[in-house]
């Protein structure tokens, strides 16, 4: 095994892990709250207000993200006549946080109707507004419902980052992918799999401690 050209890959292809997780951060920051927004939009009383949500979740759910990643890179150039034209981080960026927002949508809105209806008519027995009510009642205990499947999209989202490669975005795997072209060797994807995998364990074990944190709302 040559560990010369092995230290060389690496160190070229931990560049994108940069890139990666700056596209992982941005992400969670937009689409979370997206997310939790559009999930108490998805049971007001307000039916317009409901079926605009509706179709966006339906929309970025069930069309593929790489197609929404060309989508917004090549796609609205086309579209309108090069009027706008994002750079291919912002285009990830921007496909990545609707992509996932639709998803917490539902995850959140599932969290949201777990929490029983008595919780509700206590808190508005102690005065709580609406938005007080959400913030200091349903939210807290919501979290500890949605942590485990927010964990797998957490997981999810960090090797869906590896399609930001078809919009040349200089991630982990188009660097990796650049090695493979240019050696013509496949010891590029060996590690940039390593990586994946010790990103995903560092995420695992982020959220049991969240997990732990929160297991005090059990009942």
């Amino acid at each position: 095994m040559d560990f010369d050209y092995l230290s060389k890959i690496t160190f070229f292809i931990m560049k994108g892990t940069g890139v990666t997780l700056q596209i992982y951060v941005v992400t969670l920051v937009f689409s979370i709250p997206l997310g939790i927004i559009c999930a108490i939009g998805k049971i007001s009383r307000f039916k317009a207000l409901r079926a605009v949500i509706w179709a966006y979740t339906w929309l970025f759910r069930g069309t593929p993200l790489l197609l929404q990643l060309v989508f917004f890179y090549y796609g609205l150039t086309a579209m309108t006549g090069g009027y706008i034209q994002l750079k291919p981080l912002s285009a990830a960026f921007m496909a990545f946080s609707i992509n996932y927002g639709a998803y917490f949508t539902e995850i959140f809105r599932s969290g949201i109707q777990s929490v029983s209806k008595g919780q509700y008519e206590a808190a508005k027995a102690l005065g709580m507004s609406p938005w007080q009510t959400m913030r200091r009642v349903v939210l807290p205990q919501a979290v500890k419902v949605v942590l485990p499947p927010m964990g797998n999209e957490a997981i999810t989202l960090i090797k869906d980052t590896a399609l930001c490669s078809v919009i040349t975005v200089t991630e982990i795997l188009r660097n990796s992918q650049v090695t493979v072209a240019r050696d013509a060797r496949v010891d590029s994807f060996l590690v940039a799999a390593a990586i994946y995998l010790c990103l995903t364990f560092a995420i695992m074990q982020v959220f049991r401690v969240l997990e732990k944190r929160f297991a005090y709302y059990k009942s």
